[in-house]
């Protein structure tokens, strides 16, 4: 069972890989984007960073609004929004349960997922985060490390994807042979979950 005290640690191993992974994500940002998605999460992570070593919410649905609610407040442009929207509506999901099981998480992250389609418009193939998301939620059912093959290859399948939503698609086809960045930094998100896992001693 998963108590807020992983959660915790994997919003720390995402704030770590990020910091990791800023540059990289700017660089594929500044491709079909406004070249600002790694300064923008880093500077959102380093907040929930700070925020939950301030205040240690005491269930994992705590954890994920209180994250959530950082990363709305101090990320500009669409991704503040949409990661925001990704944990909180997780993070409600949730409830207020001391513990989870990973099938609950897979649920919960299920309902995130869906808020971020609906906000954002998009779908599976649209070249954006849900090209990472929607694949792990379903593949987090059978076990964190299939979650995180799913959002890896997720990722990497939008590399011949024609935009659709977001600011890369007004580039049309000028889009197709890029990384998405949003995927790429949900790829991050779900492998930091893995890791959390992996370092908690196996698939809970």
């Amino acid at each position: 069972m998963l108590d807020a005290d992983f959660f915790h640690r994997w919003m720390t191993a995402a704030a770590d890989s990020v910091d990791r992974e800023a540059n990289h994500l700017t660089e594929l940002d500044s491709a079909i984007g406004d070249a600002d998605h790694g300064s923008n999460l880093h500077r959102g992570f380093a907040a929930v960073r700070a925020a939950l070593d301030k205040e240690l919410p005491q269930t994992p649905g705590a954890v994920l609004m209180l994250a959530g609610r950082q990363l709305i407040a101090t990320v500009g442009g669409a991704s503040g929004p949409l990661y925001g929207t990704l944990l909180r509506r997780t993070g409600k999901a949730l409830g207020d349960a001391p513990r989870v099981a990973r099938q609950q998480l897979a649920e919960a992250l299920g309902v995130g997922v869906a808020a971020v389609a609906q906000m954002g418009g998009a779908q599976a193939g649209d070249k954006t985060m849900l090209d990472a998301l929607l694949p792990a939620a379903e593949a987090l059912g059978t076990s964190f490390g299939a979650a995180r093959e799913a959002a890896d290859a997720g990722a990497l399948a939008t590399v011949p994807m024609l935009a659709r939503k977001g600011r890369a698609s007004y580039l049309g086809e000028r889009s197709i042979g890029h990384q998405d960045p949003g995927a790429t930094s949900s790829a991050l998100l779900i492998t930091a979950l893995a890791e959390t896992d992996g370092a908690s001693g196996g698939d809970a």
